[in-house]
Order: C-alpha cells, then sequence, then structure tokens
C-alpha cells in the first residue's frame, strides 16, 4: 500500500481546485486559498465541516491530513462526500462504466414518467433510469461514485445548475455542457470523481442530518458555511435542487409536490433561513461545538445578522474571535450582461486564549 502523501499548504489547494465543480449556491471553492490558511494556522487531526454543500472543503480538509467528519441535511452532498472523502481507494471500473451506459438491468422508467416534457429529453430522462437500474447493483463507494457522477452530470446538463424553471430552450447558447447527452456528460464525470479519490491515511466520516445531531462536537476544528439568511429572497436548497437530491436515491422515502410545474419536493424547515430564527441557530451550534479546538464560520455582508452581532454570539463559547474580511463578487445569470454584487465574505475564526 503506498504510503499517504504529505501535502503543503498550496499543494492541498491546487488538489481540492481539481475537485469536480458542481453548481452549488454558496460554494466555496474560489475561498480555497483563505480557508486552506486557516486551517493550516490552527492545525490539529480531526475536523468537521457541518454544511458541506459541494464537498470541496470537507475535501480540502481531507487534503490537509484531517480526519474528517462531512455533514449536510440534504442526501446528495453526502452521496459527494462518501465518494470524494470517506472514500480511500475505490474507483469505477471501466467495465462497470459500460455496463451502466449499455442495455437497463430491468424495466424502471420513474424519471421517464414523472419528469416527462421536463428539463430533459426523453433519451436522457431514459438514461437516468437505466443508470440506476445498474447502479442499484454496485458496492458502497463504486455506486457513490456513480451517483456523484450522475448527480453532476444532471446538474451540467440543466442550464444554471437549477431546477426552478422547466422552459430551458431560453438558455440554448450553444454552450457544450448543454449539447453533450446524459450518457456522454456521465462517462466524463465519472472519470473526474476517479481522479478524485487518495488516502490520506485517515478514516474520514459522512453524516446526514441536522447539525445539532452531529456526535462528533468536539474536533479540532469545526468548520461552518450554513445556509445564509437573506433580508430579501430566499436560501431555499431543495427548490434549487430538487431534482438532485430526488436523482441521489432514486426519490425513494421523499414527497414530490405533485401540484407545482417542477415537480419539486417539500420543502425542508431550517431556522438558518428565517431572520427571526437564524440568532438562536447561531447561537445553538456554536454551543453544541463548544468542546472543538477552534470554530470557523464563514458569512456573508448581504445576510443576517450583522458581522458584529456574530462575534457577540461566537464570543459566548470562544474567548478569542478573529475576523477576517475577504472582497467578493457573486453573479446573477450566466449571460454576458449577468449582473454582479460586490460583498465581504467574512471568516470569524473562534478560539479559547
Amino acid at each position: 500500500m503506498t504510503a499517504p502523501e504529505t501535502l503543503t499548504t498550496d499543494e492541498a489547494v491546487a488538489r481540492a481546485r481539481k475537485f469536480p465543480r458542481i453548481r452549488y449556491m454558496g460554494s466555496k471553492y474560489r475561498l480555497l486559498p483563505h480557508l486552506a490558511e486557516v486551517f493550516a494556522e490552527i492545525g490539529g487531526a480531526t475536523a468537521v465541516d457541518a454544511f458541506s454543500g459541494s464537498g470541496v472543503v470537507s475535501y480540502l480538509l481531507k487534503s490537509q491530513g484531517y480526519r474528517v467528519t462531512s455533514n449536510d441535511f440534504l442526501t446528495f452532498p453526502g452521496v459527494i462526500a462518501r465518494a470524494t472523502v470517506a472514500n480511500s481507494h475505490d474507483q469505477l471500473s471501466p467495465v462497470a462504466v459500460d455496463r451502466i451506459c449499455g442495455p437497463a438491468a430491468d424495466d424502471r422508467d420513474f424519471i421517464s414518467r414523472k419528469f416527462d416534457g421536463l428539463y430533459f429529453t426523453a433519451e436522457d430522462r431514459a438514461f437516468l433510469d437505466s443508470a440506476w437500474s445498474h447502479i442499484d447493483l454496485l458496492n458502497s463507494f463504486e455506486q457513490e461514485i456513480a451517483l456523484s457522477a450522475l448527480i453532476q452530470s444532471a446538474a451540467r446538463k440543466q442550464p444554471r445548475g437549477v431546477f426552478t424553471f422547466t422552459d430551458s430552450s431560453r438558455y440554448s447558447d450553444g454552450r457544450r455542457d448543454l449539447q453533450l447527452t446524459m450518457k456522454e456528460h456521465f462517462r466524463e464525470h465519472v472519470s473526474d470523481y476517479n481522479a478524485a479519490v487518495f488516502d490520506n491515511g485517515e478514516m474520514s466520516a459522512v453524516t446526514t442530518g441536522d447539525v445539532l445531531s452531529i456526535t462528533d462536537s468536539s474536533p479540532d476544528v469545526v468548520y461552518l458555511d450554513p445556509p445564509y439568511a437573506p433580508p430579501k429572497d430566499d436560501n431555499d436548497y431543495i427548490k434549487r435542487y430538487h431534482f438532485l437530491e430526488g436523482l441521489s436515491a432514486y426519490w425513494q422515502g421523499m414527497a414530490i409536490m405533485e401540484n407545482t410545474k417542477t415537480k419539486k419536493l417539500e420543502k425542508r424547515y431550517t431556522p438558518f433561513a428565517y431572520k427571526r430564527t437564524i440568532e438562536d441557530a447561531l447561537r445553538n451550534t456554536f454551543r453544541h461545538f463548544e468542546g472543538a479546538g477552534a470554530i470557523v464560520l464563514s458569512y456573508s455582508s448581504n445576510a443576517l445578522p450583522s458581522a458584529d452581532r456574530i462575534v457577540e454570539l461566537l464570543r459566548e463559547v470562544k474567548s478569542q474571535v478573529e475576523v477576517r474580511e475577504i472582497d467578493y463578487k457573486y453573479s446573477f445569470g450566466t449571460h454576458a450582461a449577468a449582473t454582479r454584487r460586490a460583498v465581504t465574505e467574512y471568516l470569524f475564526i473562534g478560539r479559547n486564549a
């Protein structure tokens, strides 16, 4: 067995930048160098990524040598984290890829029927059903890699990567992602996820659930990237990514809102979404991880509460709180005239003296 690599901070960032990039609201790809610097300063051996989302920060922590517990309240981020963070050795073989891309193993057609006329062509929807008929038969980590590639394929094939609209024709601008078939996407993304597999010598774990249900509450570092409570609009991840969430489990145990055009899943309540509950949500989360060596929180200047109030809340459990400010720009839309809003991305670092 090859000995685990020891990477410098720059090398860990370089590896994390090759992580398969999924379009995801609030993803931290651009902040990787800043986060890596903070994690390197804190040090230690164990880390919790409590709101894993795209999975890239969990992967960065693994690249820096941590034993990681990666958690999210949605199912599909857990699939991606198991494929790339908990998994240290398994890859999906070319034989398995050919089988998944070949004739169906059974006659399932849920996606073809339920999403008839929505999002993708009939051929692409049939492939998703067929692919799942084979993925069901794979072992654990092979299944996670195949599902991650399938999720990435659906996200790339859907304009903007979100499933809040049903008419995709207005976004048909010739982009390569929109021209490839779902099967072609799948083959490419399997290769990407296979390439992401590596062993850092630690046994990382993945959980799915509420942040307060995480049992590893005293790691050396806990990273928090909760949904930002917006003054306006919403931060409803289920509304945006319901198809990816359903696809990750073939909609087993999930309730589709049949009266909606998008066939979205029922919204899941989170106290981080509302200005009347966000402070208590942050306070309870900080208290849950009071025993951690350090608490690192990402938050934005265009969300509630204010930076000063977050410092007050974090000081209830950590005696020293440092705030680092990072200039950031969010894009709205993918066309040339898309507006960009400059904000400040905060990193709050709470430690004890």
